[in-house]
């Protein structure tokens, strides 16, 4: 008999409608019926992940979730599934974790029965062919080498592979050749064999749970759920008892001295905690966190930063599997803070102390559980997507009756539960992790999988004692009362339609749209303040992010409090100057405003922050070069492309001129002339919006001068000569990867060629992938996409291997050259169904205010004003025939096109085993005779000189940059 749970808590203002299954075959399943959504999405979860891995394959799971991508017996084609959803306008991925798997998509809601047919077949009857097994190893293979040199992944690893031996908790969870091939092969085990062994023994429906969100109604909804996953065995499975926590007495009271691959520096203490799981509704760890975290007057980090030990400083709970559960205060360090570390353990302990002794107050529990009301309340619109992916994962966790609410509010006041977690915040229940490359020389082992260096040590007990009985310093206090909490939520009146210039003076132009979509009482501030002086050299590149350092910092002790009532405050540099962004309930926007204004213009600028600033912002600089290849691929492909770049080398140069007397001259100079260009969107009427810009002409610095014309045109990109063909190579030393980045430039944006551009690439990208990533295994990054600049556009191929650039190269010409008979065989049927997927796509409504706030500055920053951009180019794509793609291909994309412009940025690996090391060999291949050789990019600069620009695209709507009246934009 099915259970059904019809009475699930939503918020007041969710117009979804909600139903809980528990199907005969004891499937926990979650309906959501959306009227109006454009999109359907399902999730899967299965409950188990890697640490049930067997021990003599480790990664088996994870290589099991890729396999169940390519086939199953229903639906024996590898890529049927992926091609599918691409030409409906959906998209689909998976993840392993430790005791989860979990699949999801979205696609258009009208193909969601057959959506969910192929996806359900996963769960009933997956192939796993030979062919594919041999092959997609080589993809799981690639991911794990992608991330041999990220230090997240080091360090995640590093922390499993140092707790208790044999326990679960410890395996390597990605896998790759060697445990998923060379060992099974030593061992006598087929690798295929176990994958369908682990399948038949795991994927069972008990321990499954289904979210499915469609435009349906409810009973339509639980019709397929039953029909497609009422199917799946149950096979009674029992879910697996872990053996206690993997961090045992031998574990703790150690220090860890791990080495980085980038030049950072951190100290992570780590405290096994009960499993609070059960104790959702009144979730003691939130309390900790909370009060621990703070960053408020008198909170630890405040302490922190007036000694010059750290600028950042976070507490969290991590929740790694049943019955385990991690508490984890992570602080970023400055140089002198490495040299204070065990001074910040005793900070950090006489702040845990601290709140031993004022015992867990009821009035910061009811803060906290009074903010959760309001944002669960007023909480923006998920994407159907992300939607399914969050619910599925609590449908396993909680009660169906509480998934909405169990991570979204607390109810329960019980301080005997915070006391049961803070009695485990000990010196003694702990151990620390502390990052740095100062620790290379002393580091005398070698973690297994990622070949991290590090080294193991005793806390001396002597400091364990002095942790323990360390007295709180008057300087550290409680949180104070929340100021920011909103009070009204009044929605005010509509006074116009349209997205209107309500403003305009020489120094000023705003912007304004009352929300009349999503009815909340929030609202959305952006201003782009231009200054000439921001983006002229790398010097000033660099003042004028660190002052921007400087701004935020200033500002977290007062603006937190307002980001935990959900208004947020963002300020960031650009080449035009800065961008200032506060987004949230408007109740107290203008409070937090004034205080963002008053610290931009008139902050005094401390120099020992700005050493400690000074000093993060020129190892970030130093950081780059170990970033992922396709990172530093993209980089040099912006610097090849845009007019006025200046390239991370450049920049790095130019900080040995930094100096604090130089920065306060700088700041005069940068607010000396001026324009803001501010948009205001949201639940703040025109009344409201010009108290506002009030405020902020009224805070504008005397004597300010006004930009003209000229300076605020925007950057112009270059343009390739038709025919050309150039390659740009750069080494890397930190990742054995290379990268190819490959772009084709086409027309400059319009709306004739974004569309051409864009079926394009909605047309192609699933048979790239297929062809270069699951049939070809050239990388695990594997991307065909449009590329846009400020005025040039383009199709971008980027694959990220360890083959050597120019085989990859080679092989994205020779998949190039193939699309002609993919284009012209492609039934017009098939034609049709991208086209449609694209127009939904396109035409898909924004599911949170900030999303149309972002389209709207868009325009406005582009300087295009086209605020009605997606209608217009539907209609033109509904005119765009096969042939007119074909004529769009044989031009821009064909070897032979006589448009063709083709720039491919080659990152070479010369670390230990890349493509570009001593001794390594360039995989052999026939050269296409139809591509000619490519013209050697040997300097960026002398290149860019010998091209012209692009124009600057011409408004939609004219506006002049000053002094016009107010205009009305539809």
């Amino acid at each position: 008999m099915i259970q059904i749970f019809e009475k699930i808590t939503k918020s007041p203002e969710d117009k979804r409608d909600y139903r809980g299954l528990i199907l005969d075959n004891e499937l926990r399943v979650l309906l959501i019926s959306d009227p109006n959504t454009e999109k359907a999405a399902a999730a899967l979860s299965v409950n188990v992940g890697y640490m049930s891995d067997p021990n003599e394959l480790n990664g088996l799971a994870h290589f099991l979730e890729h396999m169940l991508f390519l086939g199953t017996k229903k639906y024996p084609r590898e890529n049927e599934y992926e091609k599918f959803l691409s030409e409906h306008g959906g998209i689909s991925n998976a993840y392993t974790s430790t005791e989860d798997t979990i699949f999801f998509f979205d696609v258009t809601h009208q193909h969601l029965t057959s959506a969910l047919d192929i996806f359900s077949q996963f769960f009933l009857a997956p192939l796993f062919t030979e062919d594919a097994t041999d092959r997609e190893v080589q993809a799981v293979n690639s991911e794990h080498e992608k991330n041999l040199a990220v230090d997240s992944w080091r360090f995640h690893q590093l922390e499993r592979s140092t707790s208790i031996k044999d326990h679960p908790y410890s395996k390597f969870a990605s896998g790759n050749l060697q445990t998923l091939v060379d060992d099974p092969k030593k061992n006598g085990i087929n690798v295929r064999e176990a994958l369908l062994k682990f399948h038949s023994t795991y994927y069972s429906s008990n321990i499954m749970s289904l979210v499915i969100l469609g435009k349906d109604s409810l009973d339509e909804l639980q019709e397929k759920a039953e029909k497609m996953f009422g199917a799946i065995e149950n096979k009674r499975v029992t879910l697996p008892e872990w053996p206690g926590h993997p961090l045992g007495p031998e574990q703790l009271k150690k220090k860890i001295l791990a080495v980085p691959i980038k030049d950072s520096r951190t100290l992570v203490i780590t405290f096994p905690i009960p499993d609070m799981r059960q104790h959702y509704k009144s979730d003691p760890n939130r309390y900790l966190i909370r009060m621990i975290g703070h960053e408020s007057s008198g909170s630890l980090l405040s302490a922190l930063k007036k000694r010059g030990w750290s600028s950042h400083l976070n507490a969290g709970c991590s929740s790694v599997a049943r019955g385990i559960a991690l508490f984890v205060v992570n602080v970023d360090l400055t140089e002198k803070g490495l040299d204070n570390v065990d001074n910040i353990v005793d900070l950090i302990f006489q702040y845990i102390n601290l709140l031993r002794q004022e015992d867990p107050k009821e009035w910061i529990f009811n803060e906290i559980m009074e903010i959760d009301k309001i944002s669960f309340r007023f909480k923006d619109k998920e994407s159907p997507r992300e939607y399914v992916v969050d619910l599925v994962d609590y449908l396993l966790k909680y009660p169906i009756d509480d998934v909405l609410t169990a991570e979204k509010l607390l109810s329960e006041w019980k301080p005997e539960l915070i006391n049961q977690v803070m009695e485990k915040l000990t010196p003694d229940n702990c151990r620390i992790r502390i990052v740095s490359k100062e620790f290379k020389p002393i580091a005398d082992q070698t973690e297994k999988w990622y070949g991290t260096k590090y080294k193991i040590e005793d806390i001396p007990s002597e400091l364990i004692e002095k942790w323990k009985n360390a007295k709180p310093i008057e300087e550290l206090k409680l949180p104070k009362k929340n100021e920011f909490i909103p009070r009204s939520f009044d929605i005010l009146p509509d006074d116009d339609k349209y997205l209107t210039i309500i403003h305009e003076t020489k120094f000023v132009r705003v912007w304004h749209k009352k929300d009349d979509e999503f009815l909340l009482p929030k609202s959305n501030l952006i201003f782009e303040l231009t200054s000439s002086f921001a983006y002229v050299d790398p010097l000033r590149v660099h003042f004028t992010a660190i002052y921007l350092y400087l701004v935020d910092d200033a500002l977290t002790e007062y603006s937190y409090d307002a980001s935990l009532a959900s208004l947020q405050f963002g300020v960031v540099s650009s080449e035009y100057g800065l961008k200032v962004s506060i987004e949230g309930f408007n109740d107290k926007l203008y409070i937090l405003l004034t205080k963002v204004l008053d610290t931009l213009f008139n902050l005094d600028v401390d120099e020992k922050c700005y050493e400690i600033f000074k000093e993060s912002y020129e190892r970030d600089l130093k950081n780059f070069a170990a970033e992922q290849p396709y990172v530093l691929a993209k980089h040099y492909q912006a610097a090849c492309l845009v007019e006025k770049s200046w390239l991370k080398t450049e920049l790095l140069e130019a900080t040995k001129y930094l100096s604090f007397d130089d920065l306060k001259s700088f700041i005069k100079e940068f607010f000396s002339m001026m324009h803001i260009e501010c948009l205001i969107h949201g639940n703040t009427n025109k009344a409201a919006a010009q108290k506002l810009i009030k405020l902020i002409e009224s805070k504008l610095p005397k004597n300010v001068l006004p930009l003209l014309p000229p300076h605020l045109l925007r950057c112009r990109d270059m343009k390739l000569e038709d025919g050309s063909n150039y390659v740009y190579e750069v080494t890397n030393e930190k990742h054995k990867t290379s990268c190819v980045d490959v772009h084709l430039q086409c027309e400059p944006k319009r709306t004739e060629s974004n569309m051409l551009l864009e079926l394009f690439v909605q047309i192609t990208s699933e048979h790239c992938f297929d062809v270069l990533r699951t049939k070809e295994q050239l990388g695990y990054i594997v991307e065909l996409d449009l590329h846009r600049n400020v005025t040039s556009q383009g199709v971008r191929i980027l694959v990220q291997s360890c083959k050597h650039p120019i085989y990859v190269d080679h092989k994205i010409e020779e998949f190039l050259l193939n699309m002609k008979s993919y284009l012209e065989e492609m039934s017009d049927e098939e034609f049709e169904r991208h086209k449609e997927a694209l127009a939904v796509l396109r035409l898909e409504k924004p599911k949170k205010m900030i999303q149309l706030t972002n389209l709207f500055w868009d325009e406005i920053t582009e300087q295009t004003y086209c605020f009605d951009r997606n209608n217009i180019e539907v209609d033109f794509l509904k005119t765009i025939t096969k042939d007119d793609v074909i004529k769009f291909y044989n031009e821009h994309i064909h070897a032979e096109g006589a448009k063709r412009r083709k720039l491919a940025v080659h990152v070479l690996s010369t670390a230990e085993e890349g493509a570009g090391s001593a001794g390594a060999e360039i995989d052999k291949f026939e050269p296409l005779s139809i591509v000619c050789k490519p013209t050697r990019i040997d300097d960026i600069c002398s290149f860019k000189s010998g091209l012209s620009t692009l124009p600057l695209l011409q408004p939609f709507a004219h506006h002049r940059p000053q002094g016009s009246k107010a205009k009305l934009v539809r």
